[in-house]
């Protein structure tokens, strides 16, 4: 008898996860940026902006992708979504801050 056993998870970078890679960094950014912001427009608005553009990335990655585990990035892309909120809310409080202290 001759036994085989295949996996059927996907190795490595794929394009989808790539993408959701991408999504992440753009959320991590705006966390950063939005956390350090401290009331300036400037940076607020940086940090609310691309929270917003990694919210987007990573709705259309999470709509697009197969199931999790099959080399699409939708787990990573959930990820990157929640990060990005989180960049968003941050960049959004910092902006209110700033028009409330001018």
């Amino acid at each position: 008898m001759l036994n085989v056993i295949v996996s059927l998870a996907v190795v490595g970078v794929t394009a989808g996860r790539a993408q959701s890679l991408l999504g992440l960094a753009v959320g991590l950014i705006s966390v950063v940026v939005g956390a350090l912001a401290r009331g300036r427009r400037g940076p607020a608005t940086v940090a609310l902006a691309a929270g917003l553009m990694g919210v987007v990335w990573s709705g259309v990655r999470v709509a697009n992708s197969g199931p999790i585990g099959s080399g699409g990035g939708r787990l990573g892309a959930m990820v990157a979504f929640a990060v990005a909120v989180i960049g968003a809310f941050l960049g959004a409080r910092a902006l209110a801050r700033a028009r409330r202290a001018s």
